[in-house]
C-alpha cells in the first residue's frame, strides 16, 4: 500500500514538475547557481537540458588553499602547479557551460573573493560580445578588458572593486540605461569620458573616489542629461566632487531626476550638503528624496543654516517622499528636514528612522508638526534599535 502510495505521489510529483511553463521554469533556474541549476537535469528526461537554455550565468571564483605540515610541504613547482589548476578549474566550468549553451545568453555575473587580472575571462567576455546579445553584465575584483565595450547590447553593468585604468578613447555604451560603479579604480577623465558615451544612462549609483583630480559637480551633471535615479555616497563628494567654489545656478538641470539617495551624508560637513543643496535646485521634478546620515564626529555649528538660506528659494514642487536613515534629532538635521517641509506641496509622507529614545519620538512629531509646513504630510518616527545599523 505504501510502495503504491508512494509511486503515485511521485508520478504527480513529476507530472506538475513537467508541466510548468517555460516562463516559470526559467525563473527557477534563474535563482539558483549554475551547478545547482545544472543538477536539475537528473530530475526528469524532460529536465535533461533545460538549465542549458536559461539566459542567466551566474559564477563565483575562489581561492581554497590547501594547508600542508612542515613535513608535507611541495615542492615550488608542485605548489605552483596546484595553484594553476585551482585557477583553472572554475573557468573550465565556465567553457563547458558555455559548450552546452542552446539559447542566448542575456545577463552573466561573475564574483571574485580577490582582485586579479583573470586573462582566461577576459577570452569569455570576448566571446560573448561575439556570440550572444548580452544585456545585464556584473563583474566584481576584476581588470575590465577593451572588449567588454562590445557588448553593444548591454543595458545595465555593475562594476565592483574593478580595475578601469583604460585610455579615455573607448567607445561607450549607446543601450546602457542603468550603471553602478563600486570602489571602482578609475581616472577623473576615463570616468567622465564613460558618462558622456552612455546617453541612455537613467540609474546610476556611484560609490568611492575618482581619480586624484578634481572632477566638479557641473562635469558629473551634464554627463547625466536624462538621469532619472540617482545614488551617491559621502565619500563621493569630499573633496574631489565639490569645491570651493559651488555656483548655485548650473548650467544643466536634471530634469529627469525622480528619486536621489544620498548614503553617509555629513550635515557638520559643508561639501555634503552644499552638494545635496545644489542636486536639489536643479532637480524641479525630483519625487522622492533618501539620505542615511553619516555616524560623523558632531560640531552642531553654523555651517548647515547658513548653506540652507543660501537655497532658501528654493521649491519641490513634485517631492511626494523624505526618508532619513540614522535620523539623531540634532539640530541641523532637524533644520534640514523643515527645510523640506516648507518648500513641498506634495509632500505626503516622511519617514526618519531614528535612534532616539521612545519618549523623544513623541517631541520631533510636536516639533515638526509646529514647523511651517506646505502640504499635510504624514510624519513618521521609527526607532532603529540596533545603533551598529549605522
Amino acid at each position: 500500500m505504501n510502495a503504491e502510495c508512494s509511486s503515485k505521489a511521485q508520478q504527480l510529483s513529476s507530472t506538475t514538475i513537467n508541466t510548468l511553463p517555460q516562463t516559470i521554469t526559467e525563473n527557477i533556474l534563474c535563482l539558483l547557481p549554475i551547478e545547482e541549476a545544472a543538477r536539475t537535469s537528473i530530475l526528469s528526461r524532460e529536465w535533461r537540458y533545460k538549465w542549458t537554455t536559461i539566459p542567466k550565468l551566474e559564477f563565483y571564483w575562489s581561492t581554497v588553499y590547501n594547508r600542508t605540515t612542515e613535513e608535507n610541504q611541495p615542492s615550488y613547482i608542485t605548489s605552483a602547479r596546484n595553484k594553476m589548476e585551482r585557477r583553472r578549474k572554475p573557468f573550465n566550468a565556465i567553457d563547458q557551460v558555455l559548450l552546452m549553451r542552446q539559447g542566448p545568453i542575456h545577463e552573466f555575473i561573475f564574483h571574485s573573493n580577490r582582485s586579479c587580472h583573470f586573462y582566461e575571462l577576459d577570452q569569455i567576455i570576448f566571446h560573448l560580445s561575439r556570440n550572444h546579445t548580452v544585456k545585464k553584465l556584473t563583474l566584481a575584483s576584476y581588470k575590465l578588458p577593451l572588449c567588454a565595450f562590445s557588448l553593444h547590447q548591454l543595458t545595465d553593468l555593475d562594476l565592483c572593486y574593478v580595475n578601469f585604468d583604460h585610455q579615455p578613447i573607448f567607445s561607450g555604451f549607446g543601450s546602457l540605461r542603468s550603471l553602478s560603479l563600486i570602489k571602482v579604480k578609475i581616472s577623473r577623465k576615463a570616468f567622465l569620458h564613460l558618462l558622456s558615451n552612455c546617453p541612455s544612462l537613467k540609474r546610476f549609483n556611484l560609490q568611492g573616489d575618482i581619480g586624484s583630480k578634481d572632477c566638479t559637480i557641473i562635469e558629473l551633471f551634464e554627463c547625466l542629461p536624462v538621469i532619472e535615479h540617482l545614488t551617491i555616497w559621502g565619500n563621493c563628494v569630499d573633496p574631489w566632487l565639490v569645491l570651493d567654489s559651488i555656483p548655485k545656478e548650473l548650467p544643466t538641470t536634471l530634469i529627469h531626476l525622480k528619486c536621489f539617495r544620498f548614503n553617509n551624508i555629513c550635515f557638520v560637513d559643508d561639501h555634503g550638503l552644499t552638494f545635496l543643496a545644489v542636486l536639489i535646485k536643479c532637480s524641479p521634478n525630483l519625487e522622492k528624496i533618501e539620505l542615511e546620515i553619516d555616524d560623523c564626529i558632531v560640531d552642531d555649528n553654523e555651517i548647515c543654516y547658513g548653506i540652507l538660506e543660501e537655497y532658501s528659494d528654493v521649491r519641490l514642487e513634485h517631492l511626494k517622499e523624505l526618508e532619513i536613515m540614522c535620523f539623531r534629532n540634532l539640530k541641523h538635521e532637524m533644520e534640514f528636514v523643515k527645510f523640506i517641509l516648507a518648500r513641498s506641496p506634495k509632500l505626503k509622507k516622511v519617514i526618519l528612522y531614528s535612534f532616539v529614545e521612545k519618549d523623544e519620538e513623541s517631541d520631533i512629531l510636536i516639533i515638526l508638526s509646529q514647523a511651517p509646513r506646505a502640504a499635510p504630510e504624514e510624519i513618521l518616527v521609527r526607532c532603529i534599535p540596533n545603533w551598529s545599523y549605522c
